[in-house]
């Protein structure tokens, strides 16, 4: 019984060390209450930087239900960085292929995407930075996003 109880606890903490991403500086989602996401309402996040050399990649994590009735999202993305300025970009995420079916991980009826969105980025200052996210789409009440998120990973 002892012997089992460690193959079981060895094979149970093998799993976890191979879903670990060493590389991930930072990884985070926020949740869009009920699947509505109104124009006026960002998704905030504050990532502090301490390391201005090494290169990184830059994510979008949107995770969508298979109702949402578009094959793409336009994002508003603006950044704070430690020195005052302000950036503002619109992105467009692309969720679905030309023929409909939807990109992305999942069963059933949620799709996960992480899109890349900034390959080998540095950062030019260290410090804390602020990024919020906003749906650009250009109705008032967004339907079928369920949360949206940012993550960073040391490039391998």
């Amino acid at each position: 019984m002892p012997r089992q109880f460690f193959n079981y606890t060895g094979f149970i903490l093998l799993i976890g060390f191979a879903s670990c991403n060493f590389n991930s500086i930072y990884d985070k989602n926020v949740d869009i209450n009920d699947g509505k996401w109104f124009k006026d309402e960002a998704a905030h996040f504050e990532v502090l930087i301490d390391d201005s050399l090494t290169p990184q990649n830059f994510y979008i994590n949107l995770r969508n239900d298979t109702e949402y009735r578009f094959s793409n999202l336009f994002i508003f993305l603006t950044t704070h960085f430690p020195n005052g300025n302000i950036t503002r970009d619109t992105i467009e995420c692309v969720l679905a292929d030309n023929s409909g079916k939807w990109l992305g991980k999942g069963w059933g009826n949620i799709k996960e995407n992480k899109i890349l969105l900034n390959q080998n980025l540095r950062f030019p200052l260290t410090g804390k930075y602020e990024f919020f996210v906003q749906q650009a789409m250009r109705v008032d009440t967004l339907e079928g996003i369920h949360s949206v998120g940012l993550a960073f990973e040391k490039t391998e």
